[in-house]
């Protein structure tokens, strides 16, 4: 899964995903131990991003590829 942070703000945590930042595109991998998910399942992975002067923009861009 990708998306993309608000200007200024910054990833500060994950879990249960192997994530990545480029700029402010975010990359949430699979962990191994999570093993795979069958065609039309689902799961869920968690983040912390810190927001600057309290801008209250959130995450937008979501998309997810197998």
């Amino acid at each position: 899964m990708t998306f993309t942070l608000p200007a200024g703000h910054t990833l500060a945590g994950s879990w249960n995903a192997a994530v990545t930042v480029s700029g402010q595109t975010v990359t949430a991998r699979n962990m191994s131990y999570n093993g795979s998910l069958p065609p039309n399942a689902g799961t869920s992975f968690g983040y912390q991003v810190s927001r600057p002067n309290g801008n209250t923009s959130v995450p937008s861009g979501h998309t997810c590829a197998t």
